[in-house]
């Protein structure tokens, strides 16, 4: 059982990230304290009962902190736990899912736009000092998103969200997820992965806003990209995993497809070596995606909420994993 709020702790634990301070302005009368690193989590771990975490988290910790009762994870994803050695322990697990939808979402319309519109290329040439002239080769110009086709692979939250932006801007939208009869929202389509390849050659767009599962792992790899049409992006704010890192590079390297936009890596932080960060047809954005100003409160509010259902011996939490 988890302690009474009077006798309650919890360790927000994340390098960044201001849990504490937010936390603190709610006046819960609940305990807490902030780690920045993983050293001085595993020094004070067995302190908590709850620990609020995301990137920090190691499965080591399932048996050091002895305290542990409840873990409210940071992030939507959760494949950096253990999930069957939590549940042995009695360990409960929830995900922030939701906490972040429409800042991603907006962050990958914004990442279309960007390839569309052309503005890495802007960036660049404001770099350099150069005005750049009129166009004639029409591979070369800006673009419009009006009549384009968007596949968004992972219908959930944040792709149902992103539908409903890009049908804004007038494009036809086809949505895959793992139950199609779940429904497709804003989408003009819905399908399940097994119907990818099918609608890959459609493409104007290819968005990743998905778990990653073993389904997902490397869903995008030579193959399907060797679907997309030539003047096709890939943009994704999901998992670096989804993607196979080395065929996404040698396709943009020949030209496969006409650039990609990515908010993650695999591993992450992108590699210092990897030819991404030089491609002058790839945006790189680190993994910044959910993060805004309301990002600390709205996953304290979740964390809130589950611990009332905790406390009233109830057993299904939002969010919830184990």
């Amino acid at each position: 059982m988890i302690p009474p709020r009077d006798k309650l702790t919890i360790c927000f634990a994340h390098a960044a990230y201001q849990m504490t301070t937010c936390f603190d302005a709610l006046n819960t009368g609940i305990a807490s304290f902030e780690v920045r690193d993983r050293a001085e989590l595993d020094r004070r771990a067995q302190e908590a009962d709850v620990i609020v975490a995301s990137g920090m988290w190691h499965n080591g910790l399932i048996t050091t902190a002895s305290r542990l009762k409840f873990i409210q994870s940071i992030s939507s994803g959760t494949d950096q736990y253990d999930k069957p050695a939590l549940a042995e322990k009695g360990i409960r697990l929830a995900s922030a899912a939701g906490v972040n939808a429409r800042a991603v979402a907006e962050h990958a319309i914004s990442l279309i736009l960007a390839m569309a519109r052309r503005l890495p290329e802007a960036r660049d040439n404001q770099a350099s000092r150069h005005w750049r002239g009129m166009i004639g080769d029409l591979t070369r110009r800006e673009d419009e998103l009006g009549g384009k086709t968007l596949l968004i692979i992972g219908l959930g939250r944040i792709g149902g969200r992103l539908a409903q932006i890009a049908k804004a801007f007038d494009m036809t939208v086809i949505g895959f997820r793992r139950d199609p009869g779940a429904g497709a929202g804003a989408a003009d389509a819905v399908y399940g992965l097994d119907a990818l390849a099918a609608h890959l050659p459609k493409a104007d767009f290819v968005a990743l806003t998905c778990p990653l599962t073993a389904e997902t792992q490397h869903v995008i790899n030579a193959k399907s990209l060797a679907q997309m049409k030539s003047s096709a992006y890939l943009i994704n704010v999901a998992r670096g995993g989804c993607v196979n890192e080395t065929d996404l590079i040698a396709c943009l390297s020949g030209g496969g497809i006409a650039g990609a936009a990515l908010d993650c890596a695999d591993p992450e932080p992108l590699t210092a070596d990897s030819p991404l960060w030089a491609m002058p047809q790839v945006l790189v954005t680190p993994h910044t995606a959910g993060e805004t100003t309301q990002y600390e409160n709205n996953v304290i509010a979740i964390l809130l909420e589950n611990l009332g259902i905790l406390w009233q011996g109830q057993d299904a939490l939002r969010n919830q994993v184990v």
